[in-house]
Formats: structure tokens, sequence, C-alpha cells
């Protein structure tokens, strides 16, 4: 029985990294003595996200944007110096490239004190996200110390697709960073009843279910621009329970899992990757006509 400790964590970040990277060390410190094998930060948490993402490009204040970072970069280096022991992952604006056009990506990485271990660029885009980051275009998954993981970026997780992916590569835990705005319209005086709250936390729990696996969510919280984020990070067990979860509240949420054994348990008898029919599913692109309706 090998059981690991999860914290995912709801937290504001923004454009002063040396706050950031306070924050980071404050929430790793609690992480730490909470017993934590992974931390979990949210999307953005180098260098904060976008402050709109209603902006179209010819209204973008070029002056507020992330600063772009590098994988190999000082700021990755930090964050690798402080994870130590712990895998830690963290969502941050990465150089573009000449394949992005120069955009840069929307991007994630796990790191130990030993390295990077994974990186994953955010792949589906809302709004108007694309004026702003290329798109990824992949997932997949790695090892770490504490098992197969698989990584993802907020809207990401709107698609059933990414994470069956990443499942069917082997991750039987995967971390989900976002920075996930309330509703702008019809907005709810309490933030726990917000349409858009209740589709963060719905995601959350038939992502882990239907795949069967550890779900470990981070989001950012608190405001930013005119964004009003709706924090939710919680860890979920295979089964779709959660286990924990700071609520709309910034905070950390903290479980332990024994991840083989929970996902097999919860694969014994109905086990959806190993009932699939692939052959049966009409995976075609969706006619152009039926997209626009």
């Amino acid at each position: 029985m090998t059981v690991r400790t999860f914290a995912a964590a709801a937290a504001g970040f923004g454009r002063d990294l040396d706050e950031d990277f306070a924050t980071i060390e404050a929430l790793l410190g609690r992480a730490r003595a909470a017993g934590a094998d992974l931390l979990a930060l949210p999307e953005a948490a180098l260098g904060g996200y976008l402050s709109s993402l209603h902006d179209d490009a010819a209204t973008m204040d070029s002056a507020d944007v992330p600063p772009q970072l590098e994988i190999d970069g000082p700021e990755v280096r930090r964050l690798v110096a402080l994870a130590g022991d712990t895998v830690v992952t963290a969502g941050f604006c990465e150089r573009g490239d000449t394949a992005s056009g120069g955009l840069p990506y929307n991007s994630c990485v796990a790191v130990t004190g030993d390295g990077v271990l994974g990186h994953h660029r955010k792949v589906h885009q809302p709004l108007n996200e694309n004026n702003s980051y290329a798109a990824g275009d992949r997932f997949a998954a790695f090892d770490t110390p504490i098992g197969r993981l698989g990584m993802m970026i907020c809207y990401d997780k709107a698609f059933p697709e990414a994470a069956r992916a990443l499942a069917v590569d082997g991750a039987r835990i995967v971390v989900c960073m976002s920075a996930w705005p309330a509703s702008r319209t019809n907005q709810a005086p309490v933030l726990a009843d917000d349409r858009w709250t209740r589709r963060f936390d719905l995601f959350d729990r038939a992502r882990a279910l239907e795949n069967q696996i550890v779900w470990v969510s981070a989001n950012q919280a608190g405001t930013f621009g005119d964004m009003r984020l709706v924090a939710s990070a919680k860890i979920v067990d295979p089964g779709g329970e959660v286990l924990d979860t700071t609520g709309t509240d910034a905070g950390l949420a903290v479980a332990s899992v024994d991840v083989d054994d929970a996902v097999e348990a919860a694969r014994r008898f109905m086990g959806h990757l190993r009932d699939r029919r692939p052959a049966s599913y009409d995976l075609a692109p969706v006619p152009v006509a039926a997209r626009a309706g």
C-alpha cells in the first residue's frame, strides 16, 4: 500500500514574480506540513493570467500582459529549487517560437528538486484567448516519483477526450490547473451559486469518474482584471467523490489516497477504460454547419 497526499491550491497570482514566489513558498510550507507529496498550483501561477477574456486584439492593453518565461529559464529553475522532494505543478506564460507565429503558449510544468518532469501547453482556448496565446496540440502522461501523471489547463477539462487521452496513456493522477472565472452575465450574489462555479465542480467530478482516476484541481482565487475567480480547489477520487475542497475561498485542499488501490477498486467491475468500444465511436470532425448551430 502506497498512500500519497495531494494538495491543491486556490490562490491569487499577479504580474509581480517575487510576490508570486512568496505565495508559492507559503503554500509549499503548508503543503509540506500536511505531508503532501504533490502541490498543484493554478494556471498562470508564475506571472498571472490575462486581465480579461473579452478583449479583442484591437482593444487589448499591451502593457498588461503576463511575462513570457522559458521552460529552461531562471523562473522555472527557481521553482525547481523550492520544490525539493515535493512534486509541484504550476502554470506560466511560455515564450513563443517560430511554430506559434510569435505568440506565447499558456503552459504548465511539473517539477521536483531534480528538475522538470513534464510540460503541457493548453490545447483548448475559450473566448478570445487565441488573441493572446498559441494552442498546444497534444496530451501526454509522464512518470513521476508519485506515479504516472497527466496535466491539463482550465478549459481543457471541458473536453472528455483530453482526460481520456491521459488515462489511456496510463495516467492515474491528473492535475488540472485553472484561472476559472465566474459568469459575467446573470451573476449570482453568492459565488458558490454561480453557474460557472457549478460547472467547474461538475467537470472535476465527471472527469475523475469517467476515467476512474485521482483528479487534482487547482484554481486562481479572488479577483484579477475584470474576472472574479471561483477558487474551488479540490481532490476527487476515482469514484467522483470530492475528498476535500476549499470551496469558493482561497486555501489549500488536502487529501490522502492510495492511488493504485483506489483506481483498481474503481475499475474492478465497471472498468470504463476496459469496456470502451473505440470502433463504435465516430470521432470525425463536426461539420462546419453543425458547429455554427
